[in-house]
């Protein structure tokens, strides 16, 4: 019997640094994914300001401004890309914790304890669920943006000439018009993801 308690003990001792290790490994993936969506949200502003700048560009030569463009596409592109893989890692993380957690509730044995410990899992994962909602929502404005891009770099590259230009000020029109749901949408993933940090803060404030 006593060897048998004390296995359980063990056990719960292992199941409670688990939730532990795993909540800490949540909160820092929420922390690099609001910094990397942050610095995102900084480059997609900065690539539409050169493409302003281009398209705006009434003497001189058109080509280092259609460069700086392309760079700025380049990096907007990678900054993007980095964003939607760190948030995949953050929802592998999400899983983990709270598996963890709810294995953690379901050994509790006082019953008023274990319905108000499952009442703030489920407030707590209700939370994360808006920050993948928002996450989600965010890359889905994106892609047209992206696209929009894509083809307005594409089109000038064998074209950078006033007329040329003229020619895409429709496309940069467009891409003006979604950068504004694209910044919406990343200040809405921003908000909730500061929200999340807040309930898995150890710190007490």
């Amino acid at each position: 019997m006593k060897k048998r308690s004390f296995l359980l003990i063990c056990l719960a001792s292992l199941v409670g640094s688990a939730t532990q290790a795993s909540q800490q490994q949540l909160a820092k993936s929420i922390t690099e994914v609001h910094v990397e969506t942050s610095r995102a949200s900084q480059q997609f502003a900065t690539t539409l300001k050169e493409l302003n700048a281009l398209t705006a560009q009434k003497t001189g030569d058109l080509r280092p401004a259609y460069n700086t463009f392309v760079s700025e596409v380049k990096m907007t592109k990678a900054s993007a890309d980095s964003t939607q893989t760190r948030a995949r890692w953050m929802a592998s993380d999400g899983r983990q914790y709270f598996r963890d957690w709810q294995q953690t509730i379901d050994g509790i044995s006082n019953p008023s304890l274990k319905k108000k410990a499952q009442k703030r899992l489920d407030s707590v994962n209700e939370s994360y669920g808006k920050v993948e909602k928002s996450l989600a929502e965010a890359a889905s404005k994106f892609r047209p943006f992206l696209s929009d891009l894509d083809d307005i770099e594409k089109s000038l590259a064998a074209d950078v000439t006033p007329g040329g230009v003229k020619a895409v000020r429709s496309t940069v029109r467009q891409a003006t018009w979604d950068h504004q749901f694209v910044n919406n949408a990343i200040n809405s993933a921003l908000k909730e993801m500061g929200k999340m940090e807040k309930a898995l803060a150890s710190q007490a404030k």
